[in-house]
C-alpha cells in the first residue's frame, strides 16, 4: 500500500515540551537626564514586557535562562553590571533570577570590547574615504565575531525544554539555530518611544539647521 502524500504528522505534546524557546525582548535605554513624557514611557514599556513575558511562560514554558546583551559575566557579579546598565531591564530579569533562573553571559570580553573600540572610532566622523573604509571592515569583521559568539553560547546553554529571554538591541543580526524557537516581545509602549525619538531628532535638527 503506497503512503499517503502530503500527510503532515503533527507533533506530539512532549515533542513540543522538547523545544527550545527564546523570549527576545528589544532592549530600551533611558537617558541620563530622560524628560517626563519619555521617562514615563520607557517605565511603562518595562512594565509590559513583564507582563507579556509573563503570559509566555504561563502559555509556554517559565524561564530557565537570563541572557543580556553588554554582559560578559554571570552570577552576581553579572546581575550588578545589568543593574547598572539598565534598570529597566534588570527588573524584568530579577524577577525570573529570584525564582531560580540562571543568568548566563553571552559576550567575550575581548571580543565586546574590539567591538565597542571599533564603534567609537566610526562614531567619531572620519573624514578619507580610504580610512572610513578600513575601519568599517575591522567594524563589520568584529560585529561577526561577536554575533557568532553569542549564538554560539546560546546554542550551549539553552538545553531541551527550556526557555530563555534574550535582553538585545534590534536589528542585532545574531542567527539562532534552527531548533530555537524564537518569541518577539513588542509591547505598545515600544512604539510610542520610537515615535517620540523620531519627532524629537527630527525637531533638534530643524533646530540645529535654524542656527546654522
Amino acid at each position: 500500500m503506497s503512503e499517503e502524500l502530503g500527510r503532515i504528522e503533527r507533533p506530539s505534546a512532549a515533542e513540543f515540551r522538547a523545544e527550545r524557546k527564546l523570549y527576545f525582548v528589544p532592549l530600551v535605554f533611558s537617558p541620563r537626564e530622560p524628560s517626563d513624557q519619555l521617562g514615563e514611557q520607557i517605565d511603562r514599556y518595562w512594565d509590559q514586557v513583564d507582563a507579556q513575558v509573563a503570559n509566555l511562560e504561563r502559555k509556554l514554558a517559565s524561564v530557565d535562562k537570563v541572557y543580556h546583551e553588554l554582559v560578559p559575566v554571570g552570577g552576581e557579579d553579572g546581575a550588578k553590571a545589568m543593574e547598572e546598565l539598565n534598570k529597566g531591564s534588570y527588573k524584568v530579569a530579577q524577577s525570573r533570577l529570584a525564582r531560580g533562573a540562571k543568568l548566563q553571559p553571552i559576550e567575550d570580553s575581548y571580543l565586546l570590547a574590539e567591538f565597542m573600540d571599533w564603534s567609537r572610532c566610526l562614531a567619531v566622523g572620519l573624514q578619507t574615504p580610504k580610512v572610513w573604509e578600513q575601519v568599517y571592515g575591522f567594524y563589520t569583521e568584529a560585529l561577526k565575531k561577536r554575533n557568532e559568539y553569542i549564538a554560539q553560547q546560546i546554542d550551549k546553554t539553552l538545553e531541551s525544554g527550556q526557555a530563555g529571554i534574550l535582553l538585545m538591541r534590534e536589528g542585532h543580526q545574531v542567527q539562532f539555530s534552527q531548533d530555537i524557537q524564537v518569541f518577539y516581545v513588542s509591547p505598545p509602549a515600544l512604539d510610542e518611544i520610537e515615535r517620540w525619538l523620531r519627532e524629537h531628532s527630527d525637531q533638534t535638527a530643524e533646530a540645529e539647521d535654524a542656527q546654522k
